[in-house]
């Protein structure tokens, strides 16, 4: 810690730094803008012989200011004038602190509703740094160009990105901003009440109101951190906000084999547009009869993917059985996957 940063924590400290009898006494005094040691005691519960170890302390604080007369007299100070430098200290304080601040470690599982815009903003920082291998975001404009260098980062790093940029009227035209360095595909979605959205790997997710942003009568955030809810938002994400959006860019055929995701509906789009070679699947997940936790490993030989993209499965032929994998809380095919690595010619490792 600077020793600038301690020297305002230690003023601003001792600013506030006021017992009982301080703080019933400035209040006396406030209130009624001078008073005498006797009248101060009539007004409080502060034993009369206390009355001057007081109000001393609250001039040294230049809280009060003491008339010499007879009676000693106290007058209150204007609270502009006595708490202005702490208001600019607080602020310079405040700005210093976020600027250092490390957020706690995450629990494993966890479900939480945060309602300050800065915790927001630095929780959407934290999904979009986490993602290993799939990133789903839905972001204004402004959220895009503060957020543009880490989404560029992970796109290089070989995640795969799926963007949506609200309202489409103020979304960057795909002629002035150069959407392939930010995601692997960009859409444009009309009105304000789509919300702010981040998912990382299927678990990690936030989901918030643009309002939050910028209402201070509106603002909440819900997290599920490392929680299995997470496939909650991007359900929505998938079902309800990527599917009425229009595309903007779309540059995923540079991406590596193995490829990994959380979202089966992302795996089977990208088994339907590649053309060439056979695809082989790892998927992990669980039977949906038993619920045992399986792992089906073999060749991709069939796909299903409706048009509204709603619903999606892959067929895999594991040992010449033909095994068919939804998605979270399939219910119509034999397994839920719940993670899936798609590579070529043979099985791919988790």
């Amino acid at each position: 810690m600077t020793d600038d940063l301690r020297g305002t924590l230690e003023y601003v400290g001792d600013r506030f730094d006021l017992g009982a009898y301080e703080i019933d006494a400035y209040l006396a005094v406030v209130e009624h803008g001078e008073l005498t040691a006797s009248e101060i005691a009539d007004h409080t519960d502060i034993p009369q012989p206390r009355v001057y170890d007081t109000v001393r302390g609250l001039a040294d604080r230049g809280l009060v200011e003491l008339r010499e007369s007879r009676p000693m007299k106290v007058a209150a100070i204007d609270p502009n004038e006595s708490f202005g430098d702490i208001h600019d200290s607080l602020e310079e304080l405040v700005d210093e602190l976020t600027a250092r601040y490390t957020a706690p470690a995450r629990e494993t599982e966890a479900v939480s509703l945060v309602k300050s815009r800065s915790t927001i903003l630095r929780y959407l920082e934290d999904v979009i740094d986490s993602a290993e291998y799939e990133l789903t975001v839905s972001l204004t404009p402004d959220l895009l160009r503060r957020f543009e260098d880490r989404l560029a980062d992970k796109r290089r790093a070989g995640v795969s990105i799926e963007l949506l940029v609200t309202p489409a009227s103020r979304a960057p035209s795909p002629g002035s901003f150069d959407y392939s360095e930010v995601a692997t595909v960009a859409r444009a979605r009309r009105g304000i009440t789509t919300p702010v959205i981040a998912v990382s790997d299927g678990t990690y997710s936030l989901y918030t109101t643009q309002d939050a942003l910028h209402d201070k009568r509106e603002r909440y955030g819900v997290i599920f951190n490392r929680s299995v809810l997470g496939f909650l938002v991007s359900g929505f994400f998938g079902t309800v906000l990527w599917t009425t959006a229009e595309t903007l860019s779309t540059d995923g055929d540079g991406r590596p084999f193995p490829r990994r995701y959380a979202s089966i509906r992302r795996a089977v789009k990208d088994v339907t547009e590649i053309d060439t070679g056979d695809l082989y699947a790892t998927v992990e997940g669980r039977a949906v009869e038993t619920g045992e936790s399986v792992t089906v490993r073999g060749r991709i030989v069939g796909v299903t993917l409706e048009d509204n993209e709603e619903v999606a499965a892959l067929v895999i032929e594991q040992e010449g059985e033909r095994i068919e994998i939804g998605g979270r809380v399939a219910a119509l095919e034999d397994v839920e996957g719940r993670r899936f690595v798609i590579g070529r010619g043979e099985p791919p490792d988790l």
